[in-house]
């Protein structure tokens, strides 16, 4: 948990915008991979903010090695299927 809210808080430090929340992470042979959720334009009503997901690596002591936008999106859109995941 705590390599989690460290990755969190150096993304919202880099980019200078809120991440809301981590939607995945795993652990690979080269540390670590995070999808994180990051509040890019705060919009009324709440429900027409953008959001992004930025995928985040870091090495195996938790600190961000890299990240980069992978999509972005409306708060209140879902997201359309897509076969075979991301």
């Amino acid at each position: 948990m705590e390599v989690l809210r460290h990755a969190r808080a150096q993304l919202a430090e880099l980019t200078g915008m809120a991440a809301e929340s981590v939607s995945s992470f795993e652990r690979t042979e080269d540390g670590w991979t995070l999808e994180i959720e990051v509040l890019e334009l705060a919009r009324v009503p709440d429900t027409m903010s953008l959001l992004a997901s930025y995928e985040v690596t870091l090495d195996p002591h938790g600190e961000l090695t890299g990240y980069r936008r992978v999509r972005r999106y409306e708060r209140g859109r879902s997201e359309p299927h897509r076969p075979g995941g991301r």
